[in-house]
């Protein structure tokens, strides 16, 4: 997550694992620093999301701490939407793909 007002950036990375408690703070930052958080999030194909407001609330927690409970709801929200987007992405994905009952038997044989 990011915010950037004038040039001054801020970045903050969460960590979830199916089975926590609650995500964790794993990195933050401001200026460079938010700007190199957000380089490697999208060098990995994470989603960088911009929220002023959230990303001030997470700046306050320590790194390697869980989110306060405060913050479950607009956090569950988020991580909730992106799992909607991977399952959509991953539909379309195996969609296009073929099902080898389609194939016909004699393509490619020698």
């Amino acid at each position: 997550m990011m915010t950037e007002s004038e040039s001054y950036l801020t970045a903050v990375a969460l960590a979830y694992r199916e089975g926590q408690i609650a995500p964790k703070v794993v990195a933050k930052g401001r200026g460079l620093i938010a700007q190199e958080i957000i380089k490697r999030a999208k060098e990995a194909g994470i989603y960088v999301h911009e929220s002023s407001e959230l990303v001030s609330l997470l700046m306050q927690v320590n790194l390697d701490e869980r989110i306060p409970p405060q913050l479950y709801i607009a956090v569950a929200e988020l991580l909730a939407w992106l799992y909607h987007l991977d399952q959509e992405r991953a539909k379309r994905l195996t969609k296009g793909s073929l099902n080898p009952k389609t194939i016909p038997k004699n393509l490619g044989s020698n």
